[in-house]
């Protein structure tokens, strides 16, 4: 058996192609600033005092899910009710 290359016979997952996998939506500041109508600026200030919708930094870019914007403008909406 010597000189003979015997190779694990299990699967790798990570030479697995990967899943199919649904991201939402992501929203530059300005398309954020756009649909809660506020000005950019705002967002800006709602991120250093921790208010706001979650945000991602992406490089030196901010990106906001869609998702995340919409859950925390309905969240308002509740606490204002």
């Amino acid at each position: 058996m010597a000189g003979k290359n015997y190779r694990n016979k299990t699967k790798n997952p990570h030479n697995n192609p990967p899943a199919v996998v649904a991201i939402d939506e992501l929203w530059t500041i300005d398309e954020v600033a756009a649909f809660l109508r506020v000005p950019v600026a705002t967002l800006y200030r709602w991120r250093t005092h921790n208010d706001g919708p979650k945000a991602a930094r992406i490089g030196r870019h901010l990106r906001y899910a869609r998702v995340d914007v919409i859950t925390w403008l309905r969240a308002q909406q509740d606490e204002a009710a």
